[in-house]
């Protein structure tokens, strides 16, 4: 299987700052697993979008897949009560 390349939005880094630094390390291993496998088991398609989320704790990782390109691009990451909110 080939891998997938990793883009982040430039609001990523803001959403990663607010998180411990205990949690992060543990998003961003989950983050890039999702170079080996886009569609890990867990994740979910969200409706009415493009757009795919994965759980890391309390954490929701919501990303975009481009399979043509072979791109995973993070779109946002937040605490699971706040993180649907803002899409």
């Amino acid at each position: 299987m080939t891998k997938y390349s990793l883009s982040f939005k430039a609001s990523v880094a803001k959403d990663l700052r607010q998180i411990p630094k205990r949690d992060v390390q543990s998003i961003l291993k989950r983050i890039e697993g999702l170079a080996d496998d886009p569609r890990p088991s867990g994740s979910e398609k969200l409706s009415g979008q493009e757009r795919f989320r994965v759980r890391q704790g309390t954490y929701r990782i919501v990303y975009e897949i481009k399979d043509q390109e072979l791109v995973v691009m993070v779109v946002k990451i937040g605490h699971r009560c706040d993180i649907y909110r803002s899409l």
